[in-house]
């Protein structure tokens, strides 16, 4: 048994943010319909490694949702998205504010249908304001977070993660936003329009930057991989040339860290008492640290480091991922077969429920799958799906 399978959500959304979304809800049993352009399909087919032309991102971002392809931007692909709102819970759309309008299928039209439906909007900006018509994408909203202004080396440009993060963010924030208000749906009857701007929830990743700059003035200065809130906190090359990341955030860890590297004098500096105090010392922290761990290879610093209860964890490759005995304990992979590919490990349910856990079931289908399969449980006919398809309205 797992927590969501008595809904049904319309993805309508394409690469990440609103994919994301609805692949969370899917984990957990939603019953998620995936809709696709009929030529053109979802973008994200295209994004990163392809395994005899079939996209591996996909694999992973669509799992569990049934594929189908239907043109909305058509009369015939509209009364499509119509008759699937009937029996649907949610609605995940990112069009550029005023297509589903364009076409018909505006919210007040979609709840007109069925009043019970949750529609999250999710686009770059918003559905209002100065930027609102533009083209978004989580660049953008790492950019203009105050992400990209902070990340990267005190003397070198600003930098942009090489991944999705504000659209992973962003589909987190809006998964999260959905099962609030189907919550809310148990106590009015009623669905409700979920705006979710991808440039927002970058902005609950990177700290207090607004409030402090409002209140004291404050700008913070790129600090490479140091933190600007407590020290010691950098990654240090053992002597066998491996890297290692060291966190002090809780202070009876700082103590612990400088203590294991033979500096038990600076637990006893007035300055050390906080975290930036510390920040204040970080080039004398960092010198302890780092010459203490390029004396020793990465394994015996890891287990001196264990054995004195203080934070440590070696940067890993993808390759290492794949092997660490930790990730293999939790099942943060699983194996299935695919009809495309073959065998596929993709990431696991990110969360483990005790009584209803999630699971991966398959993965991202061929696109238009279940197309027929989904319009007859629908109520059309063989004669109206065959229709549809000899007018390109379908795949």
């Amino acid at each position: 048994m797992t927590s969501l399978t008595d809904l049904r959500v319309i993805d309508m959304a394409t690469l990440f943010a609103g994919p994301t979304a609805a692949m969370m809800l899917a984990d957990h049993g939603a019953d998620v319909i995936k809709i696709e352009h009929p030529l053109r399909g979802d973008p994200s087919r295209g994004h990163g490694t392809a395994v005899d032309g079939v996209g591996l991102w996909w694999k992973t971002m669509s799992r569990n949702k049934r594929a189908i392809a239907v043109n909305a931007s058509t009369p015939g692909g509209a009364d499509v998205i119509r008759t699937l709102v009937r029996d649907a819970d949610v609605l995940i759309e990112n069009f550029r504010p005023g297509t589903l309008e364009r076409w018909g299928l505006s919210p007040e039209e979609l709840h007109a249908i069925n009043p019970r439906l949750v529609i999250g909007r999710m686009t770059g900006f918003g559905q209002f304001g100065p930027m609102s018509g533009q083209p978004g994408f989580g660049t953008m909203a790492e950019a203009m977070s105050g992400f990209a202004a902070v990340t990267g080396e005190p003397d070198g440009p600003p930098t942009l993660p090489p991944l999705g993060l504000a659209d992973g963010i962003a589909g987190i924030t809006m998964a999260y936003a959905v099962m609030v208000a189907l919550h809310a749906r148990e106590r009015t009857g009623k669905g409700q329009v979920i705006d979710v701007a991808i440039i927002e929830p970058m902005l609950s990743i990177v700290g207090a930057l607004v409030t402090a700059y409002k209140k004291a003035g404050v700008v913070p200065a790129r600090t490479g991989n140091r933190s600007n809130s407590n020290a010691p906190r950098n990654v240090y090359r053992s002597r066998d040339g491996k890297w290692l990341a060291v966190s002090t955030s809780a202070q009876t860890i700082a103590e612990r860290v400088v203590t294991l590297v033979g500096r038990p004098d600076l637990v006893e500096q007035p300055w050390f008492a906080h975290g930036h105090g510390r920040v204040e010392h970080v080039d004398e922290l960092d010198e302890a640290v780092g010459s203490w761990i390029a004396a020793r290879d990465a394994s015996d610093v890891v287990a001196e480091f264990e054995k004195a209860e203080a934070a440590i964890a070696p940067i890993y490759t993808v390759a290492d991922i794949a092997t660490d005995p930790q990730f293999a304990a939790l099942g943060s992979f699983v194996d299935l077969d695919d009809e495309e590919v073959g065998t596929l490990s993709l990431q696991n349910v990110t969360f483990r429920l005790s009584d209803t856990p999630g699971s991966v079931r398959w993965a991202g289908p061929k696109m238009g799958r279940h197309t027929d399969e989904v319009l007859a449980e629908a109520g059309l006919t063989d004669e109206q799906i065959t229709v549809l398809r000899d007018g390109g309205v379908i795949v």
